[in-house]
């Protein structure tokens, strides 16, 4: 019996043995020693060892930094509140910054960082804003305040892509390494020498163009210098080129690409209803002449002028809504109805080029949803603006040729280098713009 109760406690000491030696330890962290969060952005975490970094160019070895994104319905106020600011410095610093930038346009989900004190009331010396990818705002709140735009160093890198049309023209260019913009830019070019829906597999594009970086991130593409469309094998260049103060797109022969105006005056939109003598009206009910074109588009979409000109009215009425009608020259006029609101600067008088901004889709006026009416006059007359025939844009002006034989030799060279089975963009040249002092 007593052998029996000696193994049974050998046993037990044995299992207890295991348990402490095998066990993982507990976590007696208390609150302090867990990671801190503030309102749904996380702090930035500091290196241990070496020198605190430096922050759009402000030493933070005694500062905290917070990364943050606005949320909807937040202002400068109730962000700085948290961080020991209070609305009369909110309100002394809107005041010094309204000429650089105004506080007010801060929107939700843009990013920003706030560097504050290592204390308890953890006050903040700092508040960075980037309205865009170029610029950025400091806020100093320290002692009188001061508020700085600073723009970043600007790379223009000159690049190039090229492919075969597989389905469409827009897959095909994506598919290249380029760009929803680099399509509608090739688009615009084009429409007046190609009918773009009859693309065909086996057409080959190449295009040489400029995208703009920043810190090594691209953040756009800028001015398409030049394009090869190959169609059923006959080649067509764009050679961009400025005479006389004005810039187009010719052909190897000089020509221009362009007619005087525009086909349409909305990017890749779905025409809704055509020009006719006769339509039932949704809004009167009644069968009555429809002498525009209509344009189905989001609302906010821009609406471009098609051509040159003068803004002669820029008002509303019950039955156009927001309107602008421009007139181009003696022969030709053209009007936008059912605009939500026109662009910036837009009134009559104004002298407008064509492809500017001049409003946005909306569905003001006797209108059952967002969409743009586009009415064409010739001769006083209005007439079909997609059947009309126009003008063509100046060739080369003589005096310009030898110059432009040079530039256009160049282009050629460098197209026949080019690939079309290849499927990333190819880097030419690079230039620098932009301020190169205090970036980030």
């Amino acid at each position: 019996m007593l052998k029996r109760r000696i193994g049974f406690a050998i046993l037990i000491l044995s299992s207890l043995l295991i348990f402490f030696t095998t066990a993982q330890p507990f976590n007696f962290n208390t609150a302090s020693e867990v990671e801190e969060e503030t309102d749904g952005f996380s702090l930035v975490a500091e290196e241990e060892e070496g020198p605190a970094p430096i922050v759009f160019g402000i030493p933070t070895d005694s500062m905290k930094i917070v990364e943050g994104e606005v949320k909807r319905g937040e202002n400068l106020s109730v962000i700085l509140a948290d961080y020991n600011i209070s609305a009369v410095t909110i309100d002394k610093l809107s005041q010094k910054a309204k000429d650089i930038y105004n506080v007010r346009k801060i929107n939700a989900r843009q990013k920003y960082l706030v560097l504050h004190a290592k204390d308890a009331a953890r006050t903040a010396q700092y508040f960075i804003f980037e309205p865009n990818k170029v610029e950025y705002i400091v806020y100093d709140l320290r002692g009188d305040l001061e508020v700085k735009k600073i723009k970043r160093e600007m790379e223009v890198v000159e690049k190039a892509i090229s492919g075969e049309i597989s389905h469409s023209l827009y897959a095909s260019i994506l598919k290249a390494g380029g760009s929803a913009q680099l399509v509608n830019t090739f688009a615009d070019i084009y429409a007046w020498r190609l009918d773009l829906n009859r693309i065909q597999p086996g057409d080959k594009f190449k295009l040489i163009y400029e995208e703009k970086v920043v810190n090594g991130t691209r953040i756009g593409v800028g001015k398409l210098k030049a394009a090869y469309f190959e169609h059923q094998g006959q080649p067509l260049y764009a050679i961009a080129f400025d005479q006389d103060n004005d810039s187009g797109y010719f052909d190897q022969n000089g020509k221009s690409l362009k007619k005087a105006f525009l086909r349409e005056p909305l990017e890749y939109s779905r025409i809704s209803s055509r020009y006719t003598m006769n339509r039932f009206h949704p809004v009167q009910k009644v069968n009555k002449p429809h002498l525009g074109t209509d344009f189905a588009a989001r609302a906010g979409t821009p609406i471009r002028t098609v051509g040159d000109g003068v803004v002669v009215e820029a008002k509303f009425t019950r039955g156009n809504g927001n309107y602008v009608k421009i007139k181009h020259n003696g022969t030709y006029t053209t009007q936008y109805l059912h605009m939500s609101k026109f662009a910036k600067g837009i009134k009559a008088g104004v002298r407008v080029q064509q492809g500017q901004t001049i409003g946005y889709v909306g569905s003001t006026g006797l209108a059952t949803g967002p969409h743009l009416c586009y009415r064409f006059w010739k001769n006083g007359k209005q007439v079909d603006g997609l059947k009309v025939q126009l003008p063509e844009a100046e060739p080369i002006n003589k005096k310009h040729m030898p110059t432009f034989l040079t530039q256009k030799e160049i282009i050629v060279q460098q197209m026949e280098a080019l690939n079309t089975t290849g499927n990333k963009p190819q880097e030419l040249l690079a230039v620098k713009e932009g301020n190169k002092s205090g970036g980030a």
